[in-house]
Order: structure tokens, then sequence, then C-alpha cells
């Protein structure tokens, strides 16, 4: 992979890279039958259907409405809402460290996560590593999501480096194709090891 030009600050994606999601972690607890959990996040609390919530609309307009359309799943619904941090079972192995390592160097980090302004005011006070990071750019409170470019170009403005001059890391495909032609330095997250192995090559650490 090519490592021309210096980077001068990292931008991470957030869920599945810092922390780990997962809904049906919670809806696991909820429901007995395998069959009904799997119909349920296919076509009730869905993925896409949480995506709303990241592109900036609130979480308690969002439940009223699926539980008018599903009432009869409206204590799973609303389990959504009120227990959503049991969707995040932990941290991504390694990660924090490498976090904690850039910081320690002075690298200037940053992140810009696709997250809804409802669940990251739960979610934030649980996360200290966030603390390093300089700015993070939130899509739910900028009505802005990736893979658009309209957040990356905000990110630019707010974060003070030229593209070329950042390394972003997602574990989206079509957000790391997103960052890349718009001159970002990329990296398609796997796992730390291989991150690390980035960070290396690149005289980061």
């Amino acid at each position: 992979m090519p490592h021309a030009g210096k980077i001068n600050a990292v931008v991470f994606d957030v869920g599945r890279v810092i922390v780990q999601w997962d809904m049906r972690i919670l809806f696991a607890k909820l429901f007995d039958d395998p069959a009904e959990l799997d119909w349920f996040c296919a076509h009730v609390v869905t993925e896409t259907w949480h995506g709303q919530h990241d592109a900036g609309r609130p979480i308690g307009e969002m439940v009223a409405e699926r539980i008018r359309a599903f009432p009869e799943y409206r204590v799973a619904i609303e389990a959504y809402r009120d227990r959503w941090l049991e969707t995040i079972p932990g941290v991504v192995p390694g990660v924090s460290d490498l976090i904690e390592a850039l910081s320690a160097r002075g690298v200037p980090l940053y992140a810009i996560t696709n997250f809804g302004t409802d669940f990251w005011a739960q979610f934030r006070p649980t996360q200290p590593v966030l603390d390093h990071f300089r700015d993070i750019v939130v899509s739910g409170r900028e009505a802005l999501v990736k893979p658009g470019s309209a957040i990356f170009r905000l990110a630019t403005q707010r974060f003070g480096h030229a593209p070329e001059r950042m390394l972003f890391i997602d574990d989206s495909l079509a957000n790391v194709e997103a960052a890349a032609r718009l001159g970002w330095h990329t990296h398609h997250f796997r796992d730390a090891g291989a991150l690390g192995a980035e960070f290396s090559a690149r005289g980061l650490l």
C-alpha cells in the first residue's frame, strides 16, 4: 500500500472500530424463538431503520412511529430506546491501546461517527478513551452521515488538517472509499493487529 506523504492526524470511526456493536445482543434477551428474533431484526428494528437516528431524527419519534406500525412488538421496540447500551458488548480488542499509544506520542486524534444524538448522550460517558480525541464529528448533530461527502468536508474544516495529511479508519468499505475519493489516506479496519501495522508502516508508532 502507498505511504507517500506525512500523516499529521488520525481519524477514527467509533462503532465496530473502537467499540463492538450488535443490536441482536439486546433482542436475544427478549425473544425465545430464534426465528422470531431473525424476523424482528430483519423487518422491525433494523440497521437501516436505525440509520434515521444517525441522520438526526430523534429516537423517541422513531420509536413511537414504529410502535404504531408494529404494536405487537411495543416492548422490544421500547427496549431499543431504553436499553440501547446493551447493544455494545465491549470494546474492540486492542484498539484502545493503539489510541493511548498515539496520544502518548502527541498524534492529533479525531473521529467521524454515524451516531444519533440521543444514543451518543448515553454512550459517550461510558468511553473515557474518547477523551484523547480533540474533536468528534457526530452525524446526528450535523444531520450528515457517512458515506456522504458533506460530512468528510465538514470534518476537514473542523479538524484543520488537509485530507492528504489525515488517515481515516473505518470498518465500512463504502465509507473508506468515500474518504479516499476526497483525498484522504484510508485504512479499511478489520482488527487491531493490521491497524497497528499500518501505524508502524507510516511512522506513527
